[in-house]
Parts: C-alpha cells; structure tokens; sequence
C-alpha cells in the first residue's frame, strides 16, 4: 500500500474546511486514512429543525460527506467521486453537542466504491447509519500543491 503524504493530508483538511457547503454546515474533515475517514458538527442553532432536533438533512451531509472521503485516497491523484446511491436510518434524535460520523470504505474500486457510515452524538451513541455507492470520476479530483502519495 502506498504511504500518503502528510503535508497533503493538512493541505486537504484545509480546503474542505475551507469550501462553500461545509463551512456552511460548519462540518470538518477531521481525519483521513485509506478506507476511513471521520468527519465532525459542533452543532448549533441552526442546525435544528423547528422542534428543536438536528435536522436529519445535517446527519444525511455528514453521512455523504465521510463515505466518500473514506473512499477517496485509493483514487488515482486526478481522479474525484460523486455519489450515486445513498441509504440511511435516523436512530435517535439529537438536540446538542458534537456528532461525528464514523466512514469506512467497505469496497474500493476502479469504477464504483461503497462505504458505510456511523453518526455518534457527545455521548458516543449510535444516532444514524448509512451506506454509499460512489462512481470515480477520472480527471474530476482535486488540484493540490501536494503530491497525495510520498
């Protein structure tokens, strides 16, 4: 397996912070390894719904988002992914705290990748799960000053 490049690692977490839709959410790409990746909410006011619950479209991003950065680091340095199937189940509300949600790449490949994902609230209970289908998109990744791997 090939070893990946630290300074490209940082170099990553900092775009995605640093992006449109997950500054909006206020959602960080916390860590990244091949086949795993965490992302995290500090949740706030206006991540709930009028009853006072996380909006189960802030869990489904945050499902989205960790399926496919844990699926991302096998993909060849050019190449990007885009979701063609997602499935998740809502367990528990959430009102507070922190969520993080847990991606694992159950099946990398060439053309099509699944993940799945685990979302825990501050208290590290099972709140959500879901899965993702990904295509690889060649010549769609992201344009660092990094080489991905050393």
């Amino acid at each position: 397996m090939k070893i990946v490049n630290s300074e490209y690692i940082e170099e990553l977490k900092k775009i995605v912070k640093n992006s449109p839709y997950p500054k909006h959410m206020a959602m960080e790409l916390d860590h990244i390894e091949f086949d795993e990746a965490d992302v995290v909410i500090n949740l706030a006011d206006y991540h709930l719904q009028p009853f006072g619950i996380v909006h189960g479209g802030v869990i489904a991003t945050m499902i989205d988002t960790v399926t496919f950065w844990a699926a991302f680091l096998r993909l060849p340095e050019n190449d990007g992914l885009v979701n063609v199937d997602l499935k998740l189940n809502f367990l528990q509300p959430v009102t507070d705290g922190r969520l993080v949600a847990k991606g694992t790449c159950l099946r990398p490949g060439n053309s099509i990748s699944y993940s799945e994902a685990k979302v825990f609230d501050k208290n590290e209970k099972l709140v959500a799960h879901g899965t993702s289908t990904l295509m690889v998109q060649p010549g769609k990744g992201l344009k660092l000053n990094h080489k991905k791997f050393l």
